[in-house]
């Protein structure tokens, strides 16, 4: 009997919920094994059950507490003592904090930009020789529409998101001939437990109709096979990305506050 080809294996941080669990069941459906990465451990083996039972796919759960600067090191060296070989990272993980700057903590933000930034690149640093040598891989970072315009009450939230956009786009063009493709996906808001991480219930950008997980999370499991750079999920979110670059800066990001500002304020 012929030997059945190992399944490709992706690595998705922040799986335990939101767009991070919508992605971990997209690509078990996909035939993918996985290794899911979050702090909440509980929350990942509920996961790693439901996706062994509906896809007999294996599972590996890695606990972390991504804000720790220790983190990724940690998970690479677990990786290669397990002897697997990711072949799909995906940086999915990070949050946010809402706020005027001066008023905000700065634990917080620091946590904030360890996750969202340092965490991200550390993982892709380390990941990314063993997919060149191989000369096969995907990377997908989870970027934001908050990527494309500086963000007042979210200030630093929208700046890592820039920086994952710009990281992710320079990356790709480093790996066009590799057989590595990395891809930003960038969603707008989107209905998952990160509004009240970040204590914005109240702000106006998240009232109303906004996206679901499944949605989002689909548009990059497509964008990531189809080798595209960047994509925004939905019309009005394209549109809103195109925006500022029509518009004075300083008129974007007046145009941001008022959007982000609590309902009645």
């Amino acid at each position: 009997m012929s030997k059945q080809p190992a399944r490709p294996t992706a690595l998705i941080t922040g799986a335990s919920s939101g767009i991070g669990a919508a992605l971990a069941r997209i690509f078990a459906r996909n035939g993918y094994s996985l290794v899911v990465v979050a702090r909440g451990e509980a929350a990942l083996q509920t996961l790693a059950g439901e996706l062994r039972q509906a896809h007999g796919i294996a599972v590996t759960v890695l606990p972390k507490d991504l804000a720790q600067a220790s983190a990724p090191a940690e998970l690479a060296a677990e990786i290669a003592a397990r002897g697997l070989q990711i072949d799909v990272l995906v940086n999915n993980a990070g949050f946010a904090t809402y706020g005027a700057f001066a008023e905000l903590d700065l634990q917080a933000e620091l946590d904030m930009m360890q996750v969202n930034m340092v965490t991200l690149t550390h993982l892709t640093k380390l990941l990314l020789p063993g997919m060149i040598a191989r000369r096969s891989g995907k990377i997908l970072n989870v970027a934001s529409t908050a990527a494309f315009q500086p963000g007042p009450l979210m200030a630093v939230y929208y700046a890592t998101k820039a920086y994952v956009l710009s990281f992710s786009e320079a990356l790709a063009e480093e790996l066009r001939d590799s057989g590595v493709g990395v891809t930003a996906l960038c969603p707008g808001p989107t209905r998952t437990g990160f509004q009240d991480r970040a204590r914005m219930q109240e702000s106006r950008l998240v009232q109303g109709e906004i996206m679901d997980v499944d949605t989002v999370a689909q548009a990059g499991f497509a964008a990531l096979t189809a080798g595209r750079r960047v994509v925004v999920p939905g019309l009005q979110n394209r549109l809103l990305a195109l925006a500022p670059r029509f518009v004075p800066r300083n008129l974007a990001a007046r145009l941001v506050r008022q959007a982000q500002e609590r309902v009645g304020h």
